[in-house]
């Protein structure tokens, strides 16, 4: 895989995920198969945001799959927003529907339709649930876990008695993506706010969190959106006030998805392979003997001895006595982004220690049986630390702040193309119309990632237009 990643990012990426046994490709076209390793990895995801959706007061329920065509008629732009990705059920048993049903894309129409018979008074408010389910958007182009037919993800949905309210579960819920994100996946994000023509179909106030790839283009990793009474009204959910008035809820829903595996890959991953960040690695320790092992059992015997104390402290823990040679194990768990392999030799036993290799380093360190189980902790500690730092510099290594015009913006790009390297992403001043956003799309492939909080510097003037800038906007190729 040597240069690949540089040479051809998509064909690395699709390399690695398969070298890495995390998936198959299914007999159904956009569709994937998880296979364990990488349906664990969704699982390390879905258990953290769990526990912080849960600490929220948020439980989680679930709805049907199949949602009448109807009910999408009721929200004029969601339907539009969906419409060209909408799988529908049109027979059953052999005779046809008497309405089409769609493959949930997402469940705004569905939970707004059981929110309007649950919400009556002010009493019931807030509502907030949040469902893991599977979602389909018929993509016309498709990339294993980033954009697929099929995904899985959760949605959150609540309603609330005013915007205010609302406002606040949509940034907290926001605020709790990125801390997870960047906690769990060592990745770096971007928050701010989507502009108009990024929104959630129907959505008054869209917000994300932006990731940057190795390649430099941008994976939006998770969005909360701030409904406003639009689906409230469209879906009849009214209840009585404080003042014994019938009014609309304030609803938001948010949601992150397996796509955020797709990003973990692109992020970390090296010419070897696949490199997990230790606390979603489904293996984080990997034990392997070497030398002439087979002739000395006490060599499996201690590694058993240190696999059943490293799991006894919460490691996932795997020991490899397959018959392959240890060059072929020490691949082989590279390529599955493995966090720690430890080696115990004839040699080691009788020195009393283990030699253990860390998948982002590239020395060997001796470490003694006493001390090893520490050892072993803080190593993977301070990999996750080094993983997110190294994702940072990569990061600010591909920020360009300089750029004030798009004849710049199109120098920069085919400058970078020239000398086969990433255009990153670009900070610009935008004066908020739609024509000056579409022209930057249109001639440079560059799309509106958000309107972040927290700009590095905020621009003056419009890029296209030369007029006053509305707004300081990230600019980058997104997949």
């Amino acid at each position: 895989m040597e240069n690949l990643q540089k040479q051809d990012f998509s064909k690395w990426y699709l390399q690695t995920i398969q070298q890495a046994d995390l998936m198959d490709y299914s007999p159904v076209r956009g569709c994937m198969i998880f296979k364990p390793d990488g349906y664990e990895l969704w699982e390390h995801i879905q258990k953290e945001f769990d526990k912080h959706f849960k600490a929220e007061g948020v439980r989680n329920a679930y709805f049907p799959m199949l949602i009448p065509e109807s009910f999408f008629a009721k929200e004029k732009d969601h339907i539009e927003g969906f419409s060209p990705e909408l799988p529908f059920v049109t027979e059953a048993a052999g005779e046809p529907l008497e309405e089409k049903l769609a493959l949930r894309p997402t469940s705004e129409t569905m939970i707004g339709h059981a929110f309007s018979n649950w919400i009556n008074s002010y009493r019931d408010l807030p509502l907030e649930i949040n469902q893991w389910a599977n979602v389909f958007r018929w993509e016309k182009k498709t990339l294993p876990f980033l954009r697929t037919s099929e995904f899985l993800w959760q949605e959150g949905h609540t309603a609330h008695e005013n915007e205010e309210d609302a406002r606040t579960r949509t940034m907290r819920m926001l605020t709790i993506y990125k801390q997870v994100v960047e906690g769990l996946l060592a990745i770096p994000v971007y928050d701010g706010e989507k502009t108009p023509s990024e929104r959630f179909a129907g959505a008054v106030s869209t917000y994300s969190i932006e990731a940057m790839m190795k390649d430099g283009k941008a994976v939006q990793a998770g969005t909360s959106h701030y409904m406003g009474t639009k689906f409230a009204e469209a879906f009849d959910i009214k209840y009585l006030n404080r003042d014994n008035e019938h009014v609309y809820a304030h609803t938001t829903s948010w949601g992150v998805s397996t796509r955020l595996i797709g990003a973990t890959i692109m992020t970390h991953g090296d010419e070897q392979g696949l490199v997990l960040p230790p606390r979603i690695a489904p293996t984080q320790v990997v034990l392997i003997p070497v030398g002439p092992w087979k002739k000395n059992p006490e060599i499996v015997e201690k590694l058993e001895e240190i696999k059943a104390t490293l799991i006894s402290k919460g490691l996932r823990v795997t020991l490899d006595d397959t018959d392959n040679s240890p060059g072929f194990k020490f691949n082989e768990w590279e390529l599955k982004g493995v966090p720690m392999r430890i080696e115990c030799g004839p040699r080691d036993l009788e020195n009393q220690q283990v030699m253990t290799k860390m998948r982002d380093a590239q020395e060997k360190v001796a470490v003694s049986f006493d001390t090893l189980v520490e050892f072993v902790v803080s190593q993977l500690d301070e990999m996750q630390v080094r993983l997110l730092e190294s994702a940072r510099r990569m990061r600010s290594g591909n920020e360009y702040t300089h750029i004030n015009t798009l004849d710049e913006l199109k120098a920069h790009i085919e400058e970078k193309r020239a000398n086969q390297e990433v255009p990153g992403w670009v900070l610009i001043g935008w004066d908020g119309t739609e024509e000056t956003e579409a022209k930057i799309k249109e001639e440079t492939g560059f799309t509106t990632r958000n309107i972040p909080f927290c700009p590095p510097i905020e621009k003056a003037t419009c890029l296209v237009s030369g007029k006053p800038a509305k707004y300081t906007v990230w600019i980058a190729r997104a997949y």
